[in-house]
């Protein structure tokens, strides 16, 4: 098993404020898994972070991050959402300690 910070990418834009916290994050694990914007299977959402509009997802397989980060465009949509919103998605760097993603 791939190593956490493998595995997660960082997603900005999510539009802060319009749900609450845990609607977002179902939203945003349904995105990320559907074939048709390259995702798979999510392990975990992290979703309200200290950055307004960021959330971190976590795949079960790093192969998902490679097809996530080849989509040209991310569009988050959502019948609860009143539009689509562009996400902005990129690789988790994270120092390489052996540490895991620690958000505060």
């Amino acid at each position: 098993q791939a190593a956490r910070s493998t595995r997660t990418i960082v997603i900005a834009g999510v539009p802060a404020g319009l749900l609450q916290d845990d609607v977002m994050a179902d939203i945003l694990t349904i995105h990320f898994q559907m074939s048709r914007n390259n995702g798979g299977d999510v392990e975990e959402v992290t979703y309200p972070t200290r950055n307004k509009g960021v959330a971190y997802i976590t795949f079960e397989d790093q192969g998902v991050v490679e097809s996530v980060l080849k989509k040209d465009q991310h569009l988050l949509q959502d019948k609860r959402l009143p539009r689509r919103y562009p996400l902005t998605v990129t690789r988790c760097n994270v120092s390489s300690s052996p540490s895991p993603l620690i958000i505060l």
